[in-house]
């Protein structure tokens, strides 16, 4: 489908609609707060380097392995299709008009909930786009309203409907396409929550099966089904906190999203460099090394932002401290409607900013584990690790 988009592309040419800078580039925009650095690369996060996949993949890409010569055609050609999915996205975002972008991704506190506001509001931000316009586009993708989809999926749904129906140029077609997108968008999450449960059941099981160590078998079933239920009870909590957050969950949710991605990605590299310098190959640690001081300081400077910036659009304990602020007071603060939707979102931030600490000290920790690790490791005269022979369907692995 990806690919079939970019020959698409390459074929109807259209046009970049989006301005490459924009005057939210001071980080005051309605979709996304704070400054260039760190934000920019939080917010690509996967797109660049995927620590999920670092993570995830590491049970699932050695199936896919039979030798050696494979590992970086499976490896690093996955990466590389993601990253171009991520510029395909960005395609797709940037073709559509950029009110007609932000009417889509800005939460309805801002722009409220019809075309008529919505269109006054944009407007004011010195893009063009009418109530017509709106209702338009969300006719002819067949739903009631395009309003405050925020998270991704619709924008690049409809960006990819408009390319495909210049192509054919059959506008009829473009709900078609619309919710073909959506249903392939569904299915790549689908695939993405099933293997991320998996791993988590592994790690939960692995974890409690150190002082349970019937836990630990992965042939029990009160081991597999007591792993899955914590896996499930865990995402299924965020979800439920996205859904009645009136901020709105993905906005709430994608910065702690992309801190946590990239600090995966700075633990699987710190393992990486580790693993180098026990095998006395300390020579090709800057492959590792340099990728891995730009994510850590990009990734904790962005955790420790949102967490203690004072700006309440930015920082998780300032927006919880001025909602309890309100409560206090006893004032009710738009989008908040209800005394229930103030605590709400008092908690959620509050959840937040605990999970983004307890991420940052993780990393913090691992880091300094690793340096300790390679002390060892360079006071050794030998290696200190080596490679494992394998075996795969009763016959050695060659290693070619």
């Amino acid at each position: 489908m990806i690919v079939g988009l970019a020959v698409g592309i390459v074929f109807a040419m259209p046009e970049m609609k989006m301005p490459a800078v924009t005057k939210f580039i001071d980080g005051t925009g309605p979709v996304f707060s704070g400054a260039m650095f760190p934000f920019l690369f939080i917010t690509i996060a996967c797109g660049a380097i995927s620590g999920f996949h670092a993570l995830v993949s590491s049970g699932t890409t050695p199936k896919l392995v039979e030798r050696e010569s494979h590992i970086r055609f499976i490896g690093y050609g996955a990466m590389l299709m993601e990253s171009f999915v991520a510029i395909m996205a960005l395609i797709c975002a940037s073709v559509l008009d950029p009110g007609v972008y932000f009417a889509m991704n800005s939460p309805a506190a801002l722009i409220g909930t019809t075309v008529e506001s919505a269109s006054q509001v944009i407007n004011g931000w010195g893009f063009v786009v009418t109530p017509e316009m709106l209702s338009g586009i969300a006719r002819d993708v067949g739903e009631g309203s395009i309003l405050s989809r925020a998270g991704g999926a619709p924008t690049f749904a409809v960006g990819m409907a408009h390319i495909i129906t210049e192509i054919f140029n059959s506008r009829a077609m473009m709900a078609f396409w619309y919710h073909f997108a959506i249903l392939f968008e569904a299915l790549f999450i689908l695939t993405a929550v099933d293997a991320g449960t998996r791993a988590c059941r592994f790690m939960v099981q692995d974890l409690v099966g150190t002082v349970v160590p019937s836990m630990a078998n992965n042939r029990s079933w009160l081991g597999n089904m007591a792993g899955t239920t914590v896996a499930v009870a865990g995402w299924g909590f965020f979800v439920y906190q996205g859904v009645v957050d009136p901020l709105g969950g993905i906005n709430t949710l994608w910065p702690l999203f992309g801190i946590g991605n990239q600090m995966l990605a700075s633990m699987a590299l710190i393992l990486g460099t580790v693993v180098l310098f026990k095998m006395k190959k300390q020579r090709y640690a800057w492959v590792t090394i340099l990728p891995t001081v730009w994510l850590f300081i990009t990734s904790m400077t962005a955790g420790w932002q949102k967490i203690f910036h004072e700006k309440p659009s930015i920082g998780f304990l300032a927006q919880a401290n001025k909602f309890r602020k309100g409560l206090d007071e006893g004032v009710i603060i738009a989008p908040a409607k209800s005394v229930a939707d103030m605590q709400t979102i008092v908690f959620s931030n509050q959840i937040n900013a605990a999970l983004c600490a307890f991420f940052m000290l993780v990393a913090v920790t691992m880091l300094i584990s690793a340096f300790f690790v390679i002390r060892r490791a360079l006071r050794s005269d030998l290696p200190t690790t080596h490679e494992s022979v394998v075996t795969l369907r009763n016959k050695e692995v060659r290693h070619v």
